[in-house]
């Protein structure tokens, strides 16, 4: 690597809009090149988040939860299973292991979410 390199990673967003509803937005997080675990090879890390706490979630096999807000701005990454997010605006989107999303919907008509495939979800959320 070069040594003050940039990258981007994409991000998935949940928002709430001005009239109340939930959307998706794709967004663009910078990273910049850092000597993160020496002697291991420089890698690319964001600035810093701060989070409150980590809980994980697990979601029964057949969960449903209809539209509702977020109860708290969250990182969520889906760590086991697939998992269906409706949002207010209609758009419906599947996310699978290693999908992260920043909820940010806590105001509005919300999202939905279910399990889909048969089994239960795990999740890990930064509050």
């Amino acid at each position: 690597m070069s040594g003050n390199e940039t990258r981007k990673i994409d991000i998935t967003r949940l928002y709430t809009d001005e009239a109340g509803e939930t959307h998706f937005v794709e967004e663009k997080l910078e990273v910049q090149e850092v000597n993160f675990a020496p002697p291991a090879p420089s890698m690319f890390a964001s600035s810093p988040v701060e989070a409150k706490a980590s809980v994980y979630l697990l979601l029964p096999e057949g969960y449903f939860g209809d539209f509702h807000p977020a109860p708290r701005r969250q990182l969520m990454t889906l760590v086991k299973g697939a998992l269906e997010v409706k949002v207010s605006d209609g758009e419906t989107r599947r996310f699978t292991p290693g999908g992260t999303v920043l909820v940010e919907d806590t105001t509005g008509k919300g999202h939905a979410t279910k399990s889909v495939g048969g089994e239960s979800i795990v999740l890990v959320a930064q509050l």
